[in-house]
């Protein structure tokens, strides 16, 4: 788990949160999905919320249940490309 955390969130590897985001995301088990079709990786950020949970919307995941910045709950792809290397890490057979 701890190998594909610091693989998922290399470009952070420089941050000074990276250490406590690696801890916190390899914390406990988490769900990994794909989600596809027309529009599907705008759709699903709308879906999640601002990044920072003070800053979502009422009805977002974020807005809704998450409390702080590095735990907001839910990832989703910013871009065609970061999809597909995600997928290929979470999902290889794919």
């Amino acid at each position: 788990r701890r190998r594909v955390a610091e693989t998922h969130y290399a470009e952070h590897r420089e941050r000074p949160f990276f250490g406590s985001l690696v801890e916190f995301i390899t914390s406990a088990p988490l769900m990994a999905l794909v989600v596809e079709g027309p529009r599907a990786i705008e759709a699903f950020r709308a879906l999640a919320g601002a990044t920072d949970p003070v800053k979502a919307g009422p009805g977002t995941i974020r807005g809704d249940f998450a409390l702080e910045v590095q735990a907001n709950i839910v990832h989703g792809s910013d871009s065609p490309e970061s999809a597909a290397r995600e997928i290929g890490l979470f999902f290889p057979q794919l």
